[in-house]
């Protein structure tokens, strides 16, 4: 099956392509130019498969948390291209997509992105199953209810995802530390998690209504300030 997959929710953009001689994945290190350099590599992928857009039969993007602004550059990318290409369009929660390589881990694996006023957004998961809602917390709170989802004391805890250097470093203990570990490819792009994920779950209907926007857990810095004052 043909897929495009956007990954823009952090500094890394990367984008994954599947096609009939296989997958071909970018990724590059795009900071705050995600926008810039998106469609130019949506580009340079299709030719070097020999694809047209107008082969592709599915594109997916993350769903959120993330980068207010990362995550509405690959949702309207998605759904450009789905409206124009009359093809679904399929959404992912990013932190389920950074859990995903973690299935074998025998402990509980905790994705993190960095949610800026020392706070994280984060879940708990354990064999690929999400035992958490989505979380906006500062990171002692997330330390508190990791205590609650572990199965005990000694079960160790893998952290991933962009934030996860950052977030050990707001760990003010070392005996916080214990059975902590981080992820070694923490910060690397999870566009081909995404493709699988999409590959692996399309036949029991994941797909998204275009009217559709990503899963936001807090309201933007700009949605705040209009609030009226109480």
């Amino acid at each position: 099956m043909n897929i495009l997959a956007l990954d823009t929710s952090a500094d890394v953009l990367s984008l994954s392509l599947s096609s009939p001689d296989g997958i071909r994945s970018v990724e590059i290190e795009a900071g705050p130019r995600h926008s810039e350099l998106l469609m130019e590599w949506v580009d340079k992928l299709f030719k070097s498969t020999g694809l047209e857009p107008e082969d592709l039969e599915l594109v997916a993007c993350m769903k959120g948390p993330g980068s207010f602004t990362g995550l509405r550059i690959a949702y309207a990318a998605a759904k450009g291209l789905s409206m124009a290409l009359g093809i679904p369009l399929a959404a992912i929660p990013s932190l389920d997509c950074m859990a995903y390589p973690l299935s074998i881990w025998p402990g509980i694996a905790l994705p993190v992105i960095d949610a800026k006023k020392n706070c994280f957004f984060a879940a708990f998961y354990r064999r690929g199953t999400r035992l958490s809602d989505y979380l906006d917390m500062e990171p002692r709170n997330i330390l508190l209810h990791l205590d609650s989802y572990k199965l005990s004391r000694e079960e160790k805890v893998v952290i991933s995802g962009p934030g996860a250097e950052l977030f050990i470093s707001r760990i003010e203990t070392s005996e916080d530390r214990n059975g902590i570990f981080v992820d070694p490819l923490f910060s690397r792009g999870r566009s081909l998690e995404l493709l699988q994920i999409v590959k692996n779950s399309y036949i029991i209907n994941i797909t998204e209504d275009v009217d559709s926007g990503p899963l936001y857990i807090r309201k933007s810095d700009a949605e705040i300030k209009l609030e009226p004052l109480s």
